[in-house]
Order: C-alpha cells, then structure tokens, then sequence
C-alpha cells in the first residue's frame, strides 16, 4: 500500500470563517482522532493531501504533532459538492500491526460471456487488514461466469493478509441475459409512452 508524509499545522480557530480562511491558504482543515486521545485539530497542504488521496485507504504519515509523528488513516473526506475541491476531513490514528475495517473497491477483469451482462450490485467490500498492510483493491475475474451466475462476498478471492469484514451471503454482481434486459427495457419505455399519451388524451382542452 501507500504511504505518504504529510506536514500538519495546529489549529486555533474554529468556525465556518476560520475554516475559509484556512482553505483560502492552500491548507485543508482537519480533525486526527483515536486510540482514547483528545481529538487534534489540524490543517493540511491540500495540494499534497489531494494527490495523496488519489490512492485508496493511502496510509499517511502527518508530522509537525506535538507528541512527534502519528500514522493516520483517512475516515470522511467532505468536498464542495460544485467545484469539488477538499473542504474537511478526518483522520483515524492507527499503529503498525493494527487492523482496522476499511472498504476496498471491487475492480472487475476479464470479459463477459456472449450475450450476457453485468448487473452489479455492489462496488466496495469491507475486509478487515492491517492497517500498514492495506491493498488497494479486490479483483473479481469475470470471465467464464454463465449467464445467471451470482458471485457473492464469500466468492471474493481476497488478498493475502486481507479478511472479509461484511456479509458473507451480499450479492456482488449477477450475469443476465442481455436479449431479456433489452426487451425489458423496451416495454419499459413503451409502457412509460403508453401512460404519458393517456395523460394527454386526458387534458381538458385550453380555452
């Protein structure tokens, strides 16, 4: 996994103008919290702490604390909903050796079968892992699978060292027919055109 050093800054003031005012500086206002220790309340470069953050369940190492560098995992990332850019975020302590829950994203290989179709259901799964040792991904090999196959969580080949941490029966992912999704779709839309023109037929006429 990825590990990325990070300097942080202690923060003073709070609220919605301090945290402007923080953003307006290039940093990101953020909170470190865990382990039964007093929450601290920091600020981050964003630039650094963006590109970091392209990595799944990155791994970071925040210096400038006053108890010396800690190991932190990101917990809730807050953006602007419209321009997008990183407003908050929260970050759990850990230690090495330590496991921890986290989410990994379900990355599909291979091609489907001939006329069939991926519906799927789920794109994360929960494993537990240690927290230093934490992949970036589960791959699902998609190929092979039948039309109406299910694959579900306890199908997952999960990487080493990683341990399922969700339901084991969740469906991940079925293989349709892709002829009946079709012709579904259509009567769909025929019967959604259908209901439409009777609503029409049913106006009274302007005057």
């Amino acid at each position: 996994m990825s590990e990325v050093r990070i300097a942080a800054e202690p923060r003073t003031e709070f609220g919605k103008g301090a945290a402007r005012r923080t953003r307006r500086a290039g940093r990101v206002p953020a909170v470190l919290y865990g382990h039964g220790t007093d929450p601290q309340h920091i600020s981050l470069p964003g630039h650094e702490l963006m590109l970091a953050l392209k990595t799944p369940n990155v791994l970071l190492t925040i210096e400038g604390l006053t108890g010396g560098a800690e190991l932190a995992l990101p917990k809730d990332v807050q953006r602007d909903p419209v321009k997008g850019f990183l407003e908050h975020i929260d970050l759990l302590l850990v230690k090495r050796g330590e496991k921890v829950v986290v989410s990994l994203p379900i990355q599909l290989v291979g091609d489907v079968v001939p006329g069939g179709q991926v519906a799927q259901t789920e794109v994360e799964i929960s494993v537990e892992a240690e927290a230093t040792h934490i992949p970036e991904s589960v791959e699902l090999d998609i190929s092979g699978l039948e039309i109406d196959s299910q694959v579900l969580a306890k199908d997952l080949r999960l990487p080493s060292g990683a341990t399922l941490a969700a339901d084991e029966d969740v469906l991940i992912l079925q293989i349709t027919d892709a002829s009946v999704s079709a012709e579904r779709e259509e009567a769909a839309e025929a019967a959604e055109g259908a209901g439409e023109g009777a609503e029409g037929e049913g106006e009274a006429p302007a005057e």
